[in-house]
């Protein structure tokens, strides 16, 4: 059987904000590595599933770091997403480091953790190598071969003849381990997050000195589970020192959050509670009304009133509104873009010009977010947003800072910041016993002393979304899905009843 599900290599690709021009050779030469990836689908999905899981942490590390999120399939190429992974010449984890390289990126590699096997750590490694090398060369496909050939290889290899170049043609002569890397590319491009199942990877920060055991206690899941996915902990403690990166399986699906709280993460959506001296956030925004049902097609929904749409996979601006069938430059101005950002999955966008002004007078900022997120989120101008609040960078926003939507700030007013309270600690929460074992931070699954379900119905307004709901109750998405079996996240109906499981 030919390979009917393998995508077909185009003639131009577009890589870390480079234009690659590909002869016919070379899409020839990249084919035959796409259609091996993809011979045996039972094997392909089998390595997606990996994908799937791994990918939301390795696009964060990244992105923090700076480095173009096309260079995530490398990891796929270098070990298939196998934690302990171990090559020929000795090189082990997720990005394939040998010992003295590991240490090289302030990876630490001992008799009781080795960083390699750790996703988020290994990622920041390969992330501070790569933008090391792309230093030289400004150019991330030399960055890229460089990455299996070392710098001082690269530089006899290429010489300086591409540096800062934007544009390169790839040949039958271009190195093997860049065009298998664009195989790899091609092959799950438009695979990832397509189909996705009811788990993903939850992380939180450890820091030691804790056991496994405790550890297990503490989040209510077994020794072997944390064991299996955190082979980076040699043994059965995480000995004193920094804090670490623990991932385990959880229940679900990775929530898609809305422009409003892109930037922060699940675990903090809830961590603090708002002064009520007169102002409160709006909920419900971003509103989305019309098709929900099909919110990944043009003219289907209406974000704040306004056409938008929702983009189903993470993409250039470039291949996005190529799809949709609108000019790039429209979209960019009329969603405050610039040529270097990239479409986000599960985020709404505007194919309409936003308002001037919000339907709702202010928005109290919470942490992490951006003007921009803000903008989004309530459907008004950037520069609107900036003018009206006469606040022009990020930085100088501030958790709990009530932002005008609607009014003009006066010249000589004050922005109010509000109060923001921690949630108050539990009645009954028992101290650590060992005074030098850390917290665990942000953990997710925490024992509470006599837990008593309770249910409360909650029946959907005009402009709620389950982002909204989940918000207001402290409950994730996914669990009002599960106890709703609401199969799709974005589908839910005004005057609809839904369950809401307070412990």
């Amino acid at each position: 059987m030919l390979y009917a599900q393998a995508p077909r290599v185009p003639s131009t690709i577009q890589f870390a904000g480079m234009t690659l021009q590909l002869n016919a050779q070379a899409q020839r030469d990249i084919q035959l590595d796409v259609d091996a990836l993809c011979r045996s689908e039972r094997f392909f999905n089998m390595k997606l599933e990996r994908v799937n899981l791994y990918m939301p942490i390795i696009e964060r590390v990244l992105n923090e770091q700076g480095v173009p999120n096309d260079l995530k399939y490398l990891v796929i190429q270098e070990s298939g997403l196998i934690p302990d992974a171990v090559s020929t010449s000795n090189a082990v984890g997720f990005w394939q480091f040998k010992k003295g390289t590991a240490h090289e990126v302030f990876l630490q590699v001992d008799s009781q953790i080795d960083e390699r096997k750790n996703i988020a750590a290994s990622t920041r490694g390969a992330a501070t190598y790569l933008k090391k090398h792309n230093n030289y060369f400004d150019n991330w496909v030399c960055a890229l071969v460089s990455y299996q050939m070392g710098l001082g290889g690269a530089k006899n290899y290429f010489g300086s003849k591409y540096n800062g170049h934007s544009t390169m043609k790839i040949t039958k002569g271009t190195h093997w381990y860049f065009k298998k890397y664009l195989a790899h590319k091609v092959a799950f491009e438009n695979q990832i997050g397509k189909f996705t199942s009811n788990q993903y990877f939850k992380e939180i920060s450890v820091q030691g000195p804790i056991t496994i055991k405790a550890l297990s206690k503490n989040l209510g899941i077994s020794e072997s589970e944390l064991k299996e996915y955190n082979k980076w902990i040699t043994g059965n403690k995480i000995p004193e020192g920094k804090s670490y990166s623990l991932i385990y399986l959880a229940s679900g699906t990775v929530p898609l959050n809305p422009m409003l709280t892109s930037s922060t993460s699940e675990k903090n959506s809830n961590q603090y509670s708002l002064s009520a001296e007169g102002f409160k956030n709006a909920s419900g925004y971003p509103e989305i009304t019309g098709k929900q049902l099909q919110p990944f097609e043009k003219n289907q929904i209406k974000v704040n009133g306004i056409k938008g749409i929702q983009a189903a996979v993470n993409s250039t601006i470039e291949a996005f509104t190529d799809k949709i069938g609108m000019k790039e430059g429209k979209f960019r101005r009329r969603n405050d873009l610039s040529k270097n950002d990239r479409i986000q999955r599960g985020q709404y966008y505007y194919t309409k010009r936003k308002k001037s002004k919000s339907n709702t007078p202010h928005h109290i900022v919470r942490k992490g977010e951006t003007l921009w997120e803000i903008s989004q989120a309530y459907g008004i101008r950037l520069h609107s947003l900036k003018a009206k609040n006469r606040i022009y960078k990020d930085e100088d926003l501030r958790e709990g800072m009530v932002l005008n939507l609607q009014k003009y700030r006066g010249r000589n007013e004050d922005i109010r910041i509000m109060p923001i309270h921690p949630p108050a600690q539990q009645a009954n929460a028992s101290p650590q016993r060992n005074s030098t074992v850390k917290p665990i931070q942000q953990p997710v699954r925490q024992a509470k002393p006599n837990p008593v379900n309770s249910k409360i119905t909650h029946t959907v307004s005009k402009g709620e979304t389950l982002y909204a709901i989940a918000r207001k109750y402290g409950v994730s998405v996914s669990e009002i899905q599960t106890w709703n079996n609401i199969q799709n996240q974005t589908v839910i109906k005004i005057g609809q009843k839904l369950i809401i499981k307070k412990n």
